[in-house]
C-alpha cells in the first residue's frame, strides 16, 4: 500500500490520507497468517512499545515474535473502533477489544488463562514517508463485567466480531 514518494513530495492532505491507509492496512494484517505484511509496513528503524506491560522492541523479528505471542495468548471476540485520526506524522487509534486469555505468551499480561477481558487499546503511530517508525500500544486491561469497564462509546462505532473458536460461548 505504501508509495515510494517521500512526504516532501505530497500535500498535507495526501500525507494524512496515506498515513491513515498505512495504519488501516497494518491493522488488517495483524493476524497469524498475514503478520509479515503488517511488519513490512514498518520503517527499517522501528520502535514498538507496550508501556503498560513494560515492553519496547526495536527489531522486526522481536516485533514479529511479540505478535505471535499475542495470537497464541488472546482469543478475540470483538473489536469496537471508537475513533481514528491523523496528522502529517501521527495516527491515533482508540478501540476496545473483548478477548479471552487462552495462553501465557504475552509478557506481563495482568490476567491469567481463562479470564474474559475488556481491553481499551489506544495506539499512537508515528510515520515518515509512508512507513511506521514507532507504534505505541497503550493497553488498559480490565476484567470483563468489572467496575472499570465504563467507556463512552460514540454512536455509530464500528464493531467487528470474530468467528467463534470451538467451545467459545462469547
Amino acid at each position: 500500500m505504501t508509495t515510494v514518494r517521500p512526504d516532501a513530495a505530497l500535500s498535507r492532505d495526501e500525507i494524512i490520507a496515506r498515513n491513515l491507509a498505512v495504519v488501516q492496512e497494518h491493522f488488517h494484517n495483524e493476524n497469524p497468517d498475514d503478520v509479515d505484511k503488517a511488519i513490512a509496513l514498518y520503517a527499517p528503524q522501528i520502535s514498538w512499545e507496550a508501556p503498560n506491560r513494560g515492553l519496547v522492541y526495536t527489531d522486526h523479528d522481536e516485533v514479529r515474535e511479540g505478535y505471535m505471542g499475542i495470537f497464541r495468548t488472546l482469543q478475540f471476540h470483538s473489536l469496537t473502533s471508537l475513533r481514528r485520526f491523523a496528522t502529517e506524522n501521527f495516527v491515533f487509534d482508540d478501540a476496545i477489544a473483548d478477548v479471552t486469555v487462552i495462553g501465557d505468551e504475552m509478557p506481563n499480561l495482568p490476567f491469567g488463562i481463562g479470564t474474559r477481558v475488556n481491553a481499551r487499546i489506544v495506539h499512537c503511530f508515528e510515520l515518515e514517508d509512508g512507513k511506521i517508525t514507532k507504534e505505541i500500544a497503550y493497553e488498559m486491561w480490565r476484567e470483563a463485567g468489572g467496575p472499570l469497564v465504563n467507556d463512552a462509546i460514540p454512536e455509530g462505532s464500528h464493531v467487528e466480531r470474530f468467528p467463534a473458536a470451538a467451545g467459545d460461548e462469547g
